[in-house]
This record gives C-alpha cells, sequence and structure tokens, in this order.
C-alpha cells in the first residue's frame, strides 16, 4: 500500500479495536428488525423504476402507456417495470376496461421517493 493509503485508512478508522459490549448486545439484536428492506432499495436502485415512482409522486395515478411515453420506453418495457414494483409492494394498480392504471402503493413509498430526491439535491 501507498503511504497516502495507508494515512487516509488511518484517518477513518479506529487505530486500535476495542468495543463497547453493552452497546454491541442491545444493537445487535435489532438488526434482525431491516432484513429484507434493501429489496426495496434495489426495486428503487434502477433508474428507469425510479424515473417511474417520481412520475407517480407527481400524478396521483398514471396508465401504462403515459408511463411507457413519459420514460421514453415500449409500453411492454413501461409494464415490466411497474409489474416489479407492484411485486415489491412499492406499486398498486388497477384496471378499467382495457387500461391498467398505476399508483404508488401507500404514503410511505411516496415519502422514500421525495426524500431520496431532496437529499440528491444536497450539497
Amino acid at each position: 500500500m501507498s503511504e497516502e493509503i495507508v494515512k487516509k485508512a488511518s484517518k477513518d478508522t479506529c487505530e486500535t479495536f476495542c468495543y463497547d459490549e453493552e452497546l454491541v448486545q442491545r444493537v445487535q439484536p435489532e438488526i434482525k428488525k431491516v432484513e429484507g428492506v434493501e429489496l426495496i432499495f434495489k426495486a428503487l436502485s434502477d433508474a428507469t423504476r425510479m424515473k417511474i415512482a417520481y412520475a407517480l409522486t407527481l400524478e396521483k395515478e398514471l396508465c401504462v402507456c403515459d408511463v411507457a411515453n413519459i420514460i421514453g420506453s415500449t409500453t411492454a418495457t413501461a409494464s415490466h417495470h411497474l409489474r416489479l414494483l407492484r411485486n415489491m409492494k412499492l406499486a398498486k394498480y388497477r384496471k378499467e376496461g382495457k387500461l391498467v392504471f398505476y399508483s404508488l402503493a401507500d404514503e410511505h413509498v411516496h415519502q422514500l421517493v421525495s426524500i431520496a430526491l431532496l437529499h440528491s439535491k444536497e450539497g
């Protein structure tokens, strides 16, 4: 390792190994609560799905055809991404005759997308 890399590493890690056993015992069991949550972020980590989710924060619901035009894709591609969002419980749909309309599953999803957008605009 170069000297510069060693210096950088030493600035952001402990210089000695120690830990607070009580703290670890208290927090470690709580970590299980986040199992599976990463799947939400994985679903939203795709640029196309994030665009769709964002579009659904701007409008209460959108037809698959409208989504396709908004993101500049085919209806098949839009439908594929919408289906994934629905399967991940991030979106819901309703059918009206031959049309299918999608909306965000709930206010929590709306907040996730909005907060992510706000955070991305910071500094």
